[in-house]
């Protein structure tokens, strides 16, 4: 199998996170979900996702995370934003760790570069995204808890 080249940037990222993991973590999508095509991830803070927030999709808030899908996915299926700054408040209401929460936010985002689409696919990308998570042992993810969160309202 050729070398992997998905690449994690860590910028305004707390200290201690657990880089050799998470480049893992990313390494194991690349090869188990994404066919081993490449994709790149930044970790960063809630004013870089706000920015991007704002200039791509005219949202003026933070969020957890961003997929920018590459034009030609061939070499690289594009780019992943995860918000450390949420991902801590998540990790913390959700009762696990940081790392967890982060690699549950880099499958959802991954599935997004891959063409899925939760707010339209009548739970495809729901059904697919909680096989991996079950696969990798992942707490509950992004969509289930969006799904329960409606359920009580």
């Amino acid at each position: 199998m050729p070398e992997s080249t998905s690449t994690l940037i860590f910028r305004r990222a707390p200290h201690g996170l657990p880089r050799r993991g998470l480049k893992a973590f990313a390494l194991l999508l690349e090869r188990m979900v994404a066919d081993g095509r490449h994709f790149d991830c930044l970790l960063t803070d809630d004013r870089e996702l706000r920015r991007l927030n704002r200039q791509f999709l005219d949202h003026d808030y933070p969020t957890d995370v961003l997929s920018f899908p590459a034009a030609a996915p061939a070499e690289s299926l594009g780019e992943i934003a995860i918000s450390t700054t949420r991902a801590a408040k998540q990790a913390q209401e959700q009762g696990h760790s940081l790392e967890q929460e982060i690699a549950i936010l880099m499958l959802h985002g991954l599935l997004h570069l891959l063409g899925m689409d939760h707010e339209r696919d009548r739970g495809l990308m729901a059904g697919v995204e909680r096989r991996y998570r079950e696969e990798l042992g992942l707490p509950v993810g992004l969509i289930e808890r969006a799904g329960a969160a409606r359920a009580r309202t």
